[in-house]
């Protein structure tokens, strides 16, 4: 479905951020990219999305492709039109409209009245908790309903492929839990793919099949998400579990982020 290749990312033509990264989603799957602040994750979203000029970001090398297309080339908004659509870190509602209206802008490329209600009702059936909500202006509602929201707009949109930017950033755990429970159905059930780049580790390899984990720029790890969880790295670094009684030194976390550079 979607295959980044060796992409490198350049901001303001000097700051080098991400360094050969490549990431595959297959047909209807759902992938997962962890990592630290600054790693790359996000922007690695932009770089899909077509959103990476606004912010005076360049692709200067690698592909990116989608259905065997070649897309690091296209315009944002034909990216959208081709079935890609990003939920944003920090979530970027219309807090001045109604959720009603945000997910009218969600199917704004929609061909008639006819499908914006199917796309609509759809989007009811997942959240319900925002039938209610559809009259109440988006910025003073809180931060999980807000997250539905965004990702109701995004299913307006008719997406082949969710790229969604830290959706448990802020929230409750047990928020988070519904939200990902949510997800995970809209993928089985309507076969939209889903590319979810999180901190949440254990959130994250709990609804994905497989995962990347980036530091610095690169990919340094990938696997299916279940080995991925018994990985004693992922585990102490990522996950914050080590054996009972089990005790670390600063040499060993050295000797860790090492042996990370040399996998890079």
């Amino acid at each position: 479905m979607l295959l980044v290749q060796n992409l490198e990312v350049v901001y303001s033509d000097v700051i080098w951020v991400l360094r050969g990264v490549s990431i595959k989603v297959p047909d209807n799957g759902m992938v997962c990219v962890l990592g630290s602040n600054g790693a790359g994750k996000s922007t690695t979203l932009k770089a899909i999305s077509g959103v990476l000029r606004v912010e005076l970001g360049e692709i200067t090398g690698g592909s990116i492709k989608f259905y065997g297309d070649k897309i690091d080339r296209w315009k944002p908004q034909d990216i959208a039109e081709g079935g890609i659509i990003q939920c944003f870190e920090g979530r970027r509602l219309f807090g001045h409209l109604t959720t009603e209206e945000n997910l009218v802008v969600g199917g704004y490329t929609l061909e008639n009245k006819g499908e914006m209600r199917r796309r609509m009702e759809m989007v009811y059936k997942y959240f319900p908790k925002l039938t209610r909500l559809r009259n109440n202006v988006s910025g003073y509602m809180s931060g999980g309903e807000q997250q539905m929201m965004v990702i109701g707009r995004a299913l307006m949109a008719k997406p082949k492929l969710m790229l969604l930017d830290e959706p448990s950033l802020g929230l409750a755990p047990l928020l988070v839990s519904q939200i990902f429970k949510i997800v995970t159905e809209i993928n089985e059930a309507e076969g939209i793919g889903v590319l979810l780049v999180e901190q949440n580790t254990k959130a994250a390899l709990a609804v994905t099949s497989y995962g990347y984990v980036m530091e610095n720029g690169r990919t340094v790890m990938e696997g299916p998400s279940e080995k991925l969880k018994a990985n004693e790295d992922i585990r102490e670094f990522y996950l914050g579990l080590t054996q009972v009684g089990e005790k670390k030194s600063f040499r060993d976390a050295k000797h860790y982020k090492r042996r990370k550079r040399w996998l890079a």
